[in-house]
């Protein structure tokens, strides 16, 4: 299959959620329209993902050497199967969470047009045509956070476009020193080589992993991922499963082994730094979970923790190291979206945000805090579930380079299992007990309706959500197979 027919799926979700918002359509036409866009958009991803070849497709010279091109390697396949699968299930979600609120017809413009230019991130072949989309992704996502409409909303859109455009600025730095040099395509290996300015390169290449970070909410530029929970919870779970961060870590990858390449990294002072602001995040965004009492906010700042177990396994510049970080990337991305979909289930059926308010809600909606539950346990790491063996295969990937502070970082896993633990089941075990037991304060007793008449999300969260919590158990039974499958796609 022409490798120009990726251009196909980008365009048909970029052009189909724009012009949905100008379509005359009533609430359930819009729906119709949005969910075909997307599924065709899936399907179509799904058939290159099997059947494209690894060519390179240019569609625009700028200059000699800086194309706007497109091809489907290893990675970016992992990466676009990933984003194909999981869009068509927040979609549904979204048509229940998103009936009462206001502005639909924006939030489904830009929810979909966000999904085509995420497959233009996997897409890409060089770091011009990465930063590009990467970019844009920025201007799409900025109104789905305003979406809400609030001042608070507000506040959080203007942090998160000052850090992504900050962010961004340090990343074109690393991309003006490859165009310097001749070639910004992604090679695995890199294509700086023997360099010979390399304590130069490897300054530049800092800046750039720092840049890229910011969307992987890298400490200590993570403050606008917790801020910008205010977002719908379809938005946040995409959020912080798929669209920004994972692209935030999926740019350091390629920046990290397809760029500038780990022969001139590894073992390097820019290794360690990188390496130890990975460690510090894991370990403080651990330690901010278990203060958050805000039942999304806790999970945000859960999430800056496990970005980094991905972004420490892409810093042991090792082809385990790699391999291990999308494997997480992965796994991680099926727990937290189970995760946000719970919560914004109970938010939108009872409108309890905070985790003293979630006492005895497992009975009145089992199929939530079921698949919230199987959901923590994976993030966890307990076995067999899924994010037992990402985070083993991180750990092993780990001891094996013998570097200090990649032992260092398989303690700050362990310690961050630990802390991930109390806050998951501080939230899980009121939530099953009876509600006598964990009584609500006088204060949301006389707020929030009885529990008595709590009701199950309907059928468009529930299943997404039991879908997924069945894949985190599925994908860890087979985890060794699947991890297989990567290396065959990567190497």
């Amino acid at each position: 299959m022409n490798s120009v027919l990726l251009l196909v799926p980008v365009l048909l979700a970029i052009v189909g959620g724009l012009a949905s918002y100008f379509l005359p359509l009533d609430n359930r036409g819009r729906r119709i329209f949005i969910m075909s866009v997307v599924c065709v958009t899936s399907v179509f991803t799904a058939l290159l993902l099997f059947f494209c070849k690894d060519d390179t497709a240019v569609l625009m010279h700028f200059t000699d050497t800086l194309t706007f091109s497109l091809r489907l390697d290893g990675a970016g396949r992992i990466f676009a199967g990933l984003v194909a699968f999981l869009w068509p299930l927040t979609t549904l979600y979204a048509f229940s969470y998103m009936e009462h609120e206001k502005s639909p017809a924006m939030f489904y413009a830009f929810f979909t047009t966000t999904y085509g230019v995420t497959l233009g991130i996997a897409f890409a072949s060089n770091m011009l045509t990465m930063y590009l989309f990467y970019e844009l992704l920025t201007l799409c996502t900025i109104p789905l956070i305003l979406q809400p409409g609030t001042g608070e909303a507000r506040r959080a859109a203007r942090m998160y476009m000052v850090f992504s455009f900050g962010g961004a600025a340090f990343a074109f730095i690393g991309f003006a020193f490859l165009a310097s040099l001749g070639s910004t395509e992604f090679v695995l290996g890199g294509v700086l080589g023997a360099y010979d300015r390399a304590g130069l390169a490897r300054l530049i290449w800092c800046f750039a992993f720092v840049g890229f970070g910011v969307k992987a909410a890298i400490f200590p530029l993570h403050g606008w991922l917790p801020v910008a929970s205010v977002a719908p919870t379809p938005v946040t779970a995409l959020l912080h499963a798929v669209a920004v961060v994972k692209a935030g870590a999926f740019a350091v990858i390629r920046l990290t082994y397809y760029a500038y390449g780990t022969d001139l990294l590894y073992h390097s002072w820019a290794q360690g730094f990188a390496m130890t602001l990975t460690i510090v995040t894991i370990i403080f965004g651990s330690a901010m979970a278990l203060k958050q009492y805000h039942f999304k906010r806790r999970l945000a700042y859960s999430t800056v923790a496990n970005l980094s177990y991905i972004l420490f396994a892409a810093t042991l510049m090792t082809p385990a190291g790699m391999l291990e970080a999308f494997l997480h990337l992965v796994f991680h991305s099926l727990i937290k979206i189970v995760v946000f979909f719970a919560a914004g289930a109970v938010l939108h059926r009872t409108g309890r945000a905070y985790i003293d308010q979630l006492g005895g809600l497992g009975a009145r909606m089992p199929v939530t805090f079921t698949c919230f539950t199987v959901a923590s346990l994976s993030l966890i790491g307990i076995p067999p579930f899924n994010g037992f063996f990402s985070k083993w295969a991180i750990a092993e990937a780990a001891v094996e380079t013998g570097l200090i502070p990649a032992l260092v970082g398989v303690g700050a896993l362990l310690i961050s299992a630990f802390l991930t633990a109390i806050y998951t089941m501080r939230i899980c075990l009121p939530a099953w007990l009876p509600a006598s037991v964990t009584p609500l304060s006088a204060h949301d007793a006389g707020t929030l309706a009885p529990l008595e008449k709590v009701r199950e999300a309907d059928w468009r969260m529930c299943v997404p959500m039991v879908l997924l919590a069945v894949l985190c158990i599925f994908t860890g039974f087979f985890s060794h197979e699947i991890n297989q499958l990567f290396a065959r796609l990567l190497f």
